[in-house]
């Protein structure tokens, strides 16, 4: 999605969404360090980030992947539906396989982790408005070794409906107890279907878990955090 030739009169306006307000500080202070990036908005979780977004049609969207209301995931999704002519850039602390799968998958441009230089985050940001991709070195090698060791078993099993009812309310954030509640099943039994579920989509968390059923399309990104038990 190249610009306009203007472009270098101009600075490239840019959407910041994360819901800790101090990273968002520092990440809006570190952007703005360049003299042709301008952040015109700020937001605090997925809704107000679309909504911001149809608002002021920025050239950049810079979004973290866990927040309330809707993850990074879902409002990339939003955006490549609604004004894909917006540049998506992913910047988050997760460079799990699952993470970086789901947002690519949902069209996002860039992913670049938290722990990059400033430098690398401003070029991100250049190459998406530019239209190029904007790949962290370390999700490059994680996606080049992913190639190479060819196509991954997705699941050992099909998930039941059950389990994916328990892994559904998971991604919303829910204890094992309080998904105990809502299916009226105890705790143990809830334990037993994560179990199940780790096995069959081969992963080592709840976290790993959804991020994996939401790239495949099973589930949506809760709107809470995911709770670890």
């Amino acid at each position: 999605m190249p610009k306009s030739s203007n472009k270098s009169k101009s600075k490239i306006r840019i959407l910041l969404a994360d819901d800790h307000h101090i990273v968002r500080a520092g990440v809006k202070q570190l952007l703005e360090s360049a003299s042709d990036l301008q952040v015109i908005a700020e937001a605090g979780d997925g809704e107000e980030a679309q909504a911001l977004i149809q608002k002021h049609k920025p050239d950049v969207a810079v979004l973290d992947i866990q927040m309330p209301k809707a993850s990074g995931i879902e409002v990339t999704r939003w955006v490549r539906t609604n004004l894909p002519e917006v540049g998506v850039l992913i910047l988050t602390a997760y460079n799990d396989d699952p993470y970086v799968m789901a947002v690519l998958q949902a069209g996002a441009n860039g992913y670049v982790l938290k722990t990059s230089r400033a430098d690398e985050l401003i070029q991100a940001v250049r190459d998406v408005h530019e239209g190029k991709s904007a790949l962290d070195p370390n999700i490059t090698r994680k996606l080049m070794s992913s190639i190479f060791k060819g196509p991954e078993k997705k699941f050992i099993e099909p998930l039941t409906d059950r389990e994916i009812d328990v892994l559904r309310l998971a991604a919303k954030g829910y204890t094992n107890k309080a998904i105990g509640v809502q299916l009226t099943i105890s705790d143990r039994t809830v334990q037993g279907h994560l179990a199940h579920i780790f096995a069959k989509m081969q992963a080592n968390s709840r976290t790993e878990a959804v991020m994996r059923a939401v790239s495949l399309g099973l589930i949506s990104q809760g709107t809470d955090s995911i709770a670890e038990e």
